[in-house]
């Protein structure tokens, strides 16, 4: 009887821990709220900051054939425009980049916008010129004895090339290729019935850019995040960006002087070696009026900055 009594206790006391540790040691899995034992509080992963990169679209050129009347604008190209509109606000949706869209322009080369750029002062970090290089439409009518039906076809296919700003270069190119369909049935003569559906363009279009857009994403992202140094205030250092670009206060950065730019002998192009790092700063505080114009304050915490300014860049690792 005492063994049996002795059997019954043990199980309820399994029982008994095995609660206790579900209760108080819960499965730490991503993403959920984990309780620390030595406060009583519930500990919430912190979201990373993000630092965006700066892009820039150019007007995407229409490589088709196409001639009529409802695919151009004033400028003769109203099929490049709805793609690099569609593709600036897909970017500028993920929240990962800041938009320059005023580089948009008529007419103007990848070599002529990226020479402006420099002239200008504008460090943006990627350029994307793109091309539609195919738009089809189609039209097929089903006739029957009680019912008759119209089905609306429209093709697209886009091309992108994402140039690296600082040197020149492509180094990604993709394409995306999207189909829009609408049909209109009438039977005993009862139904709908219309002209073109002109929305198949859009339509078309935004489904070939969402072919692409998580590669372009992803190849931007993978590029290390970059500021500058402006100037020098009251032994304080003034850097590009601000909290709309995802920095914050108390956050450290890290100096890097440039690397020496040497020429490639088998291909003739210049490589600018990797940077050195001499020095971290922390931010101090922001300020501008928005994402474009927003400047930080730094404060040099190790290392040192004895050279031109235009010398170093700024990085988060």
């Amino acid at each position: 009887m005492s063994d049996r009594n002795n059997a019954i206790a043990m199980t309820i006391m399994s029982a008994i821990l095995i609660v206790v540790s579900s209760v108080l040691i819960p499965e730490n899995t991503f993403g959920q709220n984990v309780l620390d034992a030595t406060t009583g509080e519930i500990a919430v992963d912190a979201p990373g900051v993000f630092l965006k990169r700066k892009v820039g679209i150019a007007r995407f050129s229409n490589e088709t054939q196409s001639g009529t009347s409802f695919l151009v604008d004033d400028s003769g190209d109203r099929l490049g425009k709805q793609a690099a509109d569609i593709l600036s606000a897909r970017l500028t949706e993920t929240g990962k980049f800041l938009m320059f869209e005023r580089l948009d322009a008529d007419n103007v080369s990848a070599e002529q916008m990226l020479a402006g750029l420099k002239e200008e002062g504008v460090s943006i970090d990627f350029l994307i010129v793109g091309s539609v290089s195919e738009f089809g439409r189609s039209t097929e009518s089903e006739s029957g004895i009680f019912q008759r039906k119209k089905t609306q076809k429209a093709y697209s296919k886009v091309n992108v090339r994402l140039i690296d700003v600082a040197t020149g270069r492509i180094v990604f190119a993709t394409e995306g290729a999207g189909e829009a369909t609408s049909e209109a049935k009438k039977t005993f003569g009862a139904g709908s019935s219309a002209g073109y559906d002109q929305s198949l363009t859009d339509k078309s279009m935004s489904e070939a850019i969402s072919q692409l857009i998580s590669n372009l994403v992803e190849n931007m992202t993978s590029k290390p995040w970059r500021s500058y140094l402006l100037a020098e205030e009251g032994g304080a250092y003034i850097i590009s960006g601000g909290p709309s670009q995802g920095l914050e206060v108390g956050a450290m950065l890290y100096v890097y002087e440039n690397g020496r730019t040497i020429k490639n002998p088998q291909t003739g192009a210049m490589v600018m070696l990797p940077g050195k790092k001499v020095a971290s700063v922390e931010i101090l505080s922001s300020m501008g009026e928005d994402e474009f114009n927003e400047l930080s304050f730094v404060s040099l915490t190790s290392g040192s900055i004895t050279q031109p300014l235009e010398n170093y860049y700024i990085s988060d690792n």
